[in-house]
Parts: C-alpha cells; sequence; structure tokens
C-alpha cells in the first residue's frame, strides 16, 4: 500500500518511514477476536469497521483495489508540500504520509498543493502573526501542533479563521491526531461547536486563541493566544479523545497550511451544503463497495 502511494526515490530512506507509518496504523487498531490455536487475538469484522472508520484513507485505498488500475484513483492521491527548503529533518511536521492520512477525510479537490503558511520555528510563536499569516491563503487550513511530550496532533478548518465571540464553522472541519497513533475524529452532529477563534477579548467566558469542538474552556482542542499553552479534551463535537498524552498541553512546534482547492469557489462553496451524509458521498459510496456503508443499521 505505502509503495504504491509513495513511489520509492533514491535520495528518500524508506523503511524507517514505513515502518513509522505502519506502526501508525496498528496503533489505531483494535484486536478483540481470540484465536484459540494460538493464543493471540486478531481483529474482528467490528475492528475492522472502527479502525476503517478512523482512518478513511486507508479505507479509501483498500476500496480502491476494486477498481481498474489508474494512478489517480481515490486513495493514492498525496497533497503536494509546498514549503521553504530545511535541513532539519524535522521541518516540517507535517510530512507527506501525514497529508496523506488528512487527506483521506477531505474531497478530492482538496487533495493538490498545501501551502506552509505558519510555522512557529520561523515565525515565532505569535497569535497575531499567525492571523496576518494565514490572510495570504484562501480556503480551509490545517492546524498542525507537535507538543513537547512529543505528540503530533490538530484539526482541519473549513472556514477561515477570523475574529468571533462565539463557535462557528460547518460539519466539514474535523480532529485528528497523528502520532503516536493516527486517527480522524469527523462531527458527530452532537453541537455545532466546531472552530473557534477569539482575539482581544477581556472576558474570561471569551478565551483568546484556536480552538476546535467541545465548550469554552473544556475544548476538544485549544490553543491559548499565547501560543504556548493549550489543552484537549474528551469532546462530543467530534467524538474525539484527549489528542496528546494530558489535558494541558505545550506546544514546541505550530504549523498552519492553506489547501488551494484545484475545483475554485463554487466547490467549495457546494461542499458545505445539504447533510452530514450528502457532504460524504464519496465515502458512502466507497463504503459500499467495501460492504461497511451500513454499519450502524
Amino acid at each position: 500500500m505505502l509503495d504504491a502511494t509513495f513511489p520509492p526515490k533514491f535520495d528518500e530512506p524508506r523503511l524507517s518511514a514505513q515502518k513509522d507509518v505502519v506502526d501508525l496504523f496498528l496503533n489505531t487498531a483494535t484486536f478483540s477476536k481470540e484465536v484459540e490455536e494460538c493464543g493471540e487475538k486478531s481483529m474482528s469484522f467490528e475492528d475492522f469497521k472502527s479502525w476503517c472508520s478512523l482512518l478513511p484513507s486507508v479505507r479509501k485505498f483498500l476500496g480502491s483495489l476494486l477498481m481498474p488500475p489508474d494512478p489517480g484513483r481515490q486513495g493514492l492521491q498525496v497533497p503536494h508540500l509546498l514549503h521553504s527548503e530545511s535541513k532539519d529533518y524535522d521541518f516540517p511536521v507535517l510530512r507527506k504520509e501525514y497529508a496523506w492520512l488528512i487527506g483521506g477525510a477531505l474531497s478530492q479537490h482538496e487533495l493538490g498543493d498545501w501551502k506552509l503558511l505558519y510555522h512557529s520555528a520561523i515565525d515565532g510563536l505569535s497569535f497575531i502573526t499567525f492571523l496576518g499569516n494565514i490572510q495570504n491563503g484562501e480556503g480551509p487550513t490545517v492546524l498542525i501542533i507537535k507538543d513537547k511530550k512529543g505528540y503530533i496532533y490538530g484539526g482541519y478548518a473549513s472556514q477561515p479563521w477570523e475574529r468571533r465571540s462565539d463557535f462557528y464553522g460547518d460539519m466539514r472541519s474535523f480532529l485528528f491526531q497523528l502520532y503516536p497513533q493516527a486517527s480522524i475524529f469527523r462531527p458527530t452532529g452532537a453541537n455545532s461547536n466546531l472552530q473557534w477563534c477569539a482575539v482581544n477579548f477581556s472576558s474570561e467566558s471569551i478565551p483568546n486563541g484556536l480552538g476546535f469542538g467541545g465548550r469554552v474552556n473544556h475544548f476538544g482542542l485549544f490553543v491559548s493566544a499565547s501560543f504556548d499553552q493549550g489543552h484537549t479534551f474528551t469532546c462530543s463535537t467530534f467524538g474525539s479523545p484527549c489528542l496528546s498524552g494530558e489535558n494541558q498541553v505545550c506546544p514546541k512546534v505550530i504549523e498552519c497550511w492553506g489547501i488551494a482547492s484545484k475545483g475554485g469557489q463554487q466547490e467549495r462553496t457546494n461542499a458545505v451544503k445539504g447533510t452530514v451524509l450528502d457532504r460524504f458521498k464519496e465515502d458512502l459510496h466507497m463504503l459500499n463497495m467495501v460492504g461497511i456503508a451500513n454499519s450502524s443499521e
């Protein structure tokens, strides 16, 4: 699967990178079925359905195996990451493998160019600089956080980051984990507390910073305006757990990537219309192909 998605390059180490990604997949999986012959556990069908829902990129790839060979088929598209060159191995935090995992939850026209708009090591830990930099981009953004514990996670913001005193956004937004395991957490419909962007408010009931899901002071993911602290809690908005090892987090690196839509403004407008199921018709088609679309029935 990885060789098909990421063709080998002579100047690129393969084994360690592939092992890291495989570990992410396995860390996300549950093995609950007892295998009596060897005393070990395997993946049940329910485990597999749950695993596919958390890793839509893997699900799309498996579904693509049922289609005629085509390099442009679903599951094989990897976003093109645009950023300055660096000798730092950890720059950027968003590797192409991570981008592929996130892209599994997006539509085809959002899998083109992803441009690095903000990086804390380059631009400084500054909320104002962050907001200034992202004004140069159009369309959705991907927020990536690597905290001082080594956990990597973030959120996809379907709407621009702009000053508000309350939650806003639409049902395309989602949270994700990238390390030490990989999972996508889409809106459950429990509430509409999707995005949060408060700037220069003086009330404790309106905390300044960026957030996704949950409720005020108890977000699914929140980064304070100082950009040096935040928190992540279990969140009914996205059905997500705490994304780090602890609820209180200290970001080490913050990145923001702008997504350039291939289809233009009209496709972005159409994407936010309709019900949650309407917005994920592409995924439902793939689920039907592998026979798990009606798993909740």
